[in-house]
């Protein structure tokens, strides 16, 4: 078996591109995941679908052979929260390990899966290894109450040499979109999706209606699943696919963030992070709105 075919398809430019089945988009991205594409295949497959866009459809293919071959973490006693952190830090500080922890102490069983392709920005890894979280060697069931960070290659090391790509070639691929969508554990959980651009926005809708999925859906910070804490983010919901409007996007953004440090570096945002925990610096109204959707999607999980 060859991708060759696909990517005649895929590969003609933005116009002339034809988007595959369902079928043909699994069938494409296991061979990628299973290392029997070519390097050069692989590449062409990266940059064919960056300039074409994945449909619905694709998306759909691409998960159903992620979910075919992720090695899962056992199912919690309650619906896990799966938070994808793959941009990092860039500008703001880097507000997923709070978010995290903000859900660890309303009792839930928390999953942070990551995996660095740049050496700029800070990363989940940073700030939880500086708040006592270590990534996990091997997967295990997470306890209510707790935040496991979970390295994208324990969930499969090919979905990690995906994501690597764009050391070489610069540019995020379909893997990076697929990482944000994965449930990489048994049983019932809640995703956290985010968005950058507002026609992906729909996509992912789709997918989590099409899946079955409980999950909370907003324009990311970064590329980071946290809200802006500048802004008041329009929020959507997804209870077992079933879409659930939460919150509507308000106008204007604002110039300070009461206690938000200007810095960006790990230590910086780890003290930041233990301080928001501890009371002594407010919690940002959209992190907390976020934290409480998130809660109750749990339970209707």
């Amino acid at each position: 078996m060859s991708i060759a075919p696909y990517l005649k398809e895929i590969g003609r430019g933005a116009r002339g591109a034809k988007p595959l089945t369902r079928a043909q988009a699994g069938d494409l991205f296991g061979q990628v995941l299973d290392g029997r594409a070519s390097d050069l295949e692989v590449g062409a497959f990266c940059l064919a679908m960056r300039v074409k866009g994945e449909t619905t459809a694709e998306m759909a293919g691409f998960l159903d052979a992620t979910h075919a071959r992720l090695q899962r973490l056992p199912a919690s006693t309650r619906p896990v929260v799966v938070v994808p952190s793959y941009n990092g830090a860039r500008k703001l500080p880097l507000l997923t390990p709070l978010l995290a922890l903000l859900l660890a102490r309303e009792g839930l069983p928390v999953l942070v899966h990551g995996h660095a392709t740049e050496d700029t920005r800070v990363t989940a890894h940073d700030v939880l290894a500086r708040l006592g979280v270590a990534p996990r060697a091997a997967l295990a069931r997470i306890e209510c109450g707790d935040v496991a960070f979970v390295p994208t290659p324990l969930l499969h090391a090919g979905l990690a040499r995906l994501l690597d790509v764009r050391r070489v070639v610069g540019l995020r691929n379909a893997g990076h979109s697929v990482v944000k969508l994965m449930q990489p554990v048994q049983g019932a959980a809640v995703v956290v999706g985010s968005y950058t651009h507002p026609a992906f926005a729909t996509v992912m809708a789709e997918l989590f209606a099409l899946l079955g999925m409980t999950a909370l859906l907003s324009r990311g910070l970064e590329g980071e699943v946290t809200s802006d804490p500048r802004r008041t983010p329009q929020l959507d919901g997804f209870v077992r696919g079933q879409p659930l409007p939460l919150q509507a996007q308000q106008p204007g953004t604002a110039v300070e963030v009461p206690g938000l440090p200007t810095a960006t570096d790990a230590a910086t945002t780890a003290d930041y992070t233990r301080a928001v925990l501890a009371g002594t610096r407010p919690l940002p109204a959209a992190l907390a709105a976020q934290v409480a959707h998130l809660v109750q999607l749990a339970r209707d999980a």
